[in-house]
Order: C-alpha cells, then sequence, then structure tokens
C-alpha cells in the first residue's frame, strides 16, 4: 500500500510495509515513537521536490479546490507503473484530492478517517522518513507558501468586488433605519412647539431644513423658505404659524433641536452619495440584473445569496422566493400554501401587474433574472442587452395579462411567412386496385339454404309507425284522466248534497 504525502516542500510516496497496520488504526501511534520504527514502518519511494513558490502555490491552491495539479499527475504516473496501479491502493489525507486521482488515473484510493493517525506520524517523523531537509528550511517554506497563498486569494478571489456591494447595501439599510428614528425625534421634539408643521411637511429633509431656518416659530413671517419649499406649501406653513397651539421652548431647547436637524441632514446627504456609489457598483458588476429589478433589489439579492456567483448558480424559483425562508418553512410545516414571491417583490415589475397576475409576473422575472445573472457572473460581455431585453418581454406579459391580448414580444421573429394554401384535387378512384373475393362467398351459398330476401323497410315507414305508436299511447293516458275527473266531480256533489242534508 503506498502513501501520498504533501508539503510545502514537495510531494512525498511511501511504501507502507505492513497493509494490515491499516486496520488497527489505534494502534498506529506506537510505529512513530521514534525515527527507527517509522523507518521500520515506511519506506520513502521518491520524493518530488518544488522548484519555486510559484509553482507550490499553483500547486496548493490546485489542492485546495479538490483538483489534481500536473505536477502531481505526472510524479504519480511516473512512479507508480501499470502493474502497481491495478494491484496497489494509494491512501490520500484529502477525501475530494483523492476522488480526482482516481478519476484521472484509476487507482483505488484509500482516505477515510482511519488514515489519519498514519498522517499524525508521518508529520512528526518527517525529518526522520525524508533525508536532506532540516526543520527550519520546512517552517520557511510553508511561512513563504501561507503568505503567498493568502496574497493570492485576497488579490484573485472572485467574491472580492462583492464584498462591496454587500457592505454598501447592508450599510443603507442601517442609514435608512436610524435616519427615520432621528426624523421622527425630531418631529416630536419641535412638535410640541409648533405641532401643526409636521401635517404640511412630510418630507423628513425639508422638515429638518424648514426647522433650521425658522427657529421659533414667530420668525416664520419674516423668513424666505422658497429655497427649501414650493410657494403652495410656504404659505401654509406661515398661515399655521400666526394660529400655532404649540407651547413656548427655550433657546437651549433649539439649539438641542438644530443639532438634530444636522444631523438629519448630514445623514441623507452621506445616504444619497452612498446611493450613487452602489448604483455605479451594480451598473459595472450586474448591468444586466440592474436593469431588470433595479439597483436596490439586485444588490438585496447579491448580499443575501453572498456573492453574484453564488446567486447565480441559484434555479429560478429559489430566486423567486429568496427573502422568505421563514413563511416557506412555515407554509410546508403546516401544509399551507408556500409564498410566492421574496425580495423580487419589491421590483418595479411587479408593481407594475395588478394583484392578480403579481405571481406570474413574479416568475417570468424570476427566469429572467436566473438568465441575466449567469451572463453577468460568466460572460464576458459588459453591456445590459439581455437584461433590457428580458425587461421589454416581461412588460409586455403584463400587458397581455391586464389586456388579454397576445404580446408581439414573445412571438417568434425566425419563422418564414406563412405560404397560401393550395387546393389539391383528388385522383379519380381506380376500380381495378381492388381485390375480389371469388371462393368465400360460393361456400357460404353451398353451406346454407336459399332464404327469401326480406327487403329493409324505408325510412318515412319507420317514422309512421314511431308516430302512430305515439298516438295510441297518447290515446289511453286522455281517457284514464277524463274518468278520473268524472269521478272527483261526482264525489265533491255527493259531498255537498250530504252537508245540505245535514243542515236541514
Amino acid at each position: 500500500m503506498l502513501v501520498l504525502y504533501e508539503t510545502a516542500a514537495g510531494y512525498a510516496l511511501f511504501k507502507l510495509v505492513d497493509d494490515k497496520k491499516i486496520e488497527k488504526p489505534e494502534n498506529l501511534w506506537k510505529d512513530f515513537e521514534t525515527p527507527d520504527q517509522a523507518n521500520k514502518t515506511l519506506k520513502l519511494k521518491a520524493f518530488s521536490k518544488f522548484e519555486n513558490t510559484t509553482d507550490a502555490l499553483s500547486a496548493v491552491t490546485g489542492i485546495v479546490e479538490g483538483k489534481i495539479p500536473k505536477n502531481l499527475k505526472k510524479f504519480l504516473s511516473d512512479e507508480i507503473s501499470e502493474k502497481e496501479m491495478k494491484k496497489e491502493k494509494l491512501i490520500v489525507g484529502d477525501a475530494k484530492l483523492g476522488s480526482a486521482v482516481n478519476k484521472k488515473l484509476g487507482i483505488s484510493v484509500v482516505s477515510d478517517s482511519s488514515v489519519l493517525d498514519l498522517y499524525r506520524g508521518i508529520r512528526e517523523q518527517f525529518e526522520s522518513l525524508v533525508t536532506g531537509l532540516s526543520h527550519s528550511d520546512l517552517n520557511a517554506m510553508s511561512l513563504g507558501l501561507s503568505h503567498s497563498l493568502s496574497r493570492y486569494k485576497l488579490k484573485f478571489s472572485p467574491d472580492k468586488v462583492d464584498t462591496m456591494i454587500v457592505q454598501a447595501i447592508g450599510l443603507l439599510d442601517d442609514l435608512d433605519k436610524e435616519l427615520n428614528t432621528y426624523a421622527m425625534r425630531v418631529k416630536e421634539w419641535y412638535g410640541w412647539h409648533f405641532p401643526e408643521m409636521g401635517k404640511i411637511i412630510v418630507d423628513n429633509l425639508a422638515y429638518a431644513k424648514v426647522v433650521k431656518a425658522i427657529g421659533f416659530r414667530t420668525n416664520t413671517s419674516t423668513t424666505d423658505l422658497s429655497a427649501i419649499l414650493p410657494e403652495e406649501l410656504e404659505a401654509e406653513v406661515k398661515d399655521a404659524a400666526e394660529i400655532s397651539m404649540g407651547t413656548e421652548i427655550s433657546e437651549e431647547d433649539l439649539e438641542n433641536i438644530h443639532s438634530l436637524c444636522d444631523q438629519v441632514i448630514n445623514i441623507s446627504e452621506y445616504r444619497a452619495q452612498l446611493y450613487d456609489y452602489l448604483k455605479n457598483r451594480m451598473n459595472a458588476i450586474a448591468p444586466n440584473l440592474t436593469s431588470l429589478v433595479g439597483e436596490l433589489v439586485g444588490a438585496r439579492l447579491i448580499a443575501h445569496a453572498g456573492s453574484l456567483m453564488n446567486l447565480a448558480k441559484q434555479p429560478a424559483s429559489t430566486i423567486q422566493i429568496l427573502g422568505a425562508e421563514k413563511a416557506l418553512f412555515r407554509a410546508l410545516k403546516t401544509k399551507h400554501n408556500t409564498p410566492k414571491y421574496g425580495l423580487i417583490y419589491h421590483a418595479s415589475l411587479v408593481g407594475q401587474a395588478g394583484p392578480k397576475s403579481k405571481a406570474k409576473v413574479a416568475r417570468m422575472l424570476a427566469t429572467k433574472t436566473a438568465i441575466a445573472l449567469r451572463v453577468d457572473a460568466l460572460g464576458e460581455t459588459e453591456t445590459a442587452d439581455i437584461g433590457i431585453e428580458g425587461r421589454t418581454k416581461v412588460e409586455a406579459r403584463i400587458r397581455m395579462l391586464e389586456s388579454g391580448h397576445s404580446a408581439r414580444a414573445n412571438r417568434d421573429r425566425s419563422s418564414q411567412k406563412q405560404q397560401k394554401f393550395k387546393f389539391n384535387k383528388p385522383t379519380q378512384y381506380n376500380d381495378q386496385s381492388d381485390a375480389v373475393m371469388t371462393e368465400a362467398p360460393a361456400k357460404k351459398e353451398e353451406e346454407s339454404p336459399a332464404q327469401p330476401s326480406v327487403e329493409s323497410p324505408e325510412p318515412s315507414s319507420n317514422k309512421r309507425k314511431l308516430e302512430d305508436t305515439e298516438e295510441s299511447s297518447v290515446e289511453p293516458k286522455k281517457a284514464k284522466k277524463e274518468k278520473k275527473d268524472k269521478k272527483d266531480k261526482k264525489e265533491k256533489k255527493e259531498k255537498k248534497e250530504k252537508k245540505k242534508k245535514s243542515k236541514d
């Protein structure tokens, strides 16, 4: 049995002297207590050293991803003969690497939990098993390889750009929450002094700016609010300030309110700047997704999945209900209807549809989104052509559902024009192609005696018979009814006469 051991210096291939020791892994540690015992248990068959750091880095990245590197494949094919490949078994520490070696080279691989103690013993006595490598050299090689591997992952990580979108949408949601709490606090605080203004000005930013400009409500008539509010709202605010029922506040209270208004204004300005940053990032990274569902919904889908690549791997049915996992599992547990949409419900196309057709539109939008995501994640084009085309088809589908007419966008344009129908006259009946039966009728005539031919009745005679039977069946019914009527009349007369006699 052969053992493959990977180090920062290179690949080592050992020969296990006694194969039965693997069957009892709990006693393997005794064979690696001393270097002499380790050399009796394992024999070094071959060792392949890495040429430089780049070679080691490419090998390690392949092993981490579960792929067999080229230098490892060449090393195993050179050192293990064809006869040994059929007879021997190869012990590999990583299960993914073991399955890759089995597929590529056809060697039977052992990579289960019983191998861990063997590798632990090799790691302890590696310097005695492989000559020419000191402990300091191995430490320096492993340190340099770990630094280069971490740099490679940070530099070439496919999820690196997606993390910016995930962080930006998370911060945007947090800013919205903080902005709402701050704005509500400003309205409640200043509402004690000027309560009527909260119903007139609904926008939080405009409310904070007006509070900063006015100060005390007595200054409303003299301040110019044309830069903040339109003329109609400005006139309403000035009229309400004259008849306001609010309490009086001190200058110290107003200073604190002004500082809170400054916070609201600054947060709202930073929120607008962050939204522009997120919009540009989404248009650069996922243009097709952005054109279909918008920047915010697309960024939330990416953040929920973890990365653009993870989201692109999901099917359309998962994208449709992404964000409604609790409702889905609750419905499955209680055996109710499953949810029809998740985060995709907030897309503008789903909002355009009517309440009855929202589920159909969400399903179609999810299918187009899945296609757009795969183009954005794996395609080389940077344009949003597929997303725009999918959006037009979804809009046409919405129009069709609302009006009931067929959508032109879903028609197949590749089909050719239909040709005119030409009627071909049928060919005349050919009597000569019929097969004539000669023997069968003759036998029947011999076997059965001649019987008189019975002519089939005509259809007119059948109709007359039916009419006669109907008339004959109707006559006795009428006679019975007449008899019953006569009896009823007689009984009524007799009853009346009896009543009269009894009265007399």
